[in-house]
């Protein structure tokens, strides 16, 4: 297992309260951030137990899904929805970096 994927699921720990918060504003923004926030953990996951161009293909896909997720925290942000949290920003770097090193492999 990529030592990566527990970072992942703390991250969608960490997303549940803007999630709830964003909902109130905005449904159709919380249910693409919820998608694909999931999509990050469930390619990645999918990912380490595939092999060659498959495995390439899904860790790309939870890489997009990552930026994703940051640009929906980004337009809650702007439109007043939330206020940053530095943390969550933080480990979606994280991810988002150690999805690019993967993706270069």
């Amino acid at each position: 297992m990529l030592r990566i994927y527990p970072v992942v699921l703390q991250v969608l720990r960490q997303l549940q309260p803007a999630l709830k918060r964003i909902e109130v504003k905005d449904r159709d923004l919380a249910r693409q951030l919820r998608r694909c926030s999931s999509s990050i953990a469930l390619n990645l996951a999918e990912g380490m137990y595939s092999r060659g161009r498959n495995r390439q293909a899904r860790y790309h896909t939870a890489l997009g899904s990552a930026r994703e997720a940051l640009a929906c925290l980004e337009v809650a942000e702007v439109s007043s929805y939330i206020n940053q949290d530095g943390a969550v920003h933080d480990q979606l770097d994280r991810v988002v970096g150690t999805l690019v090193r993967l993706v270069a492999k």
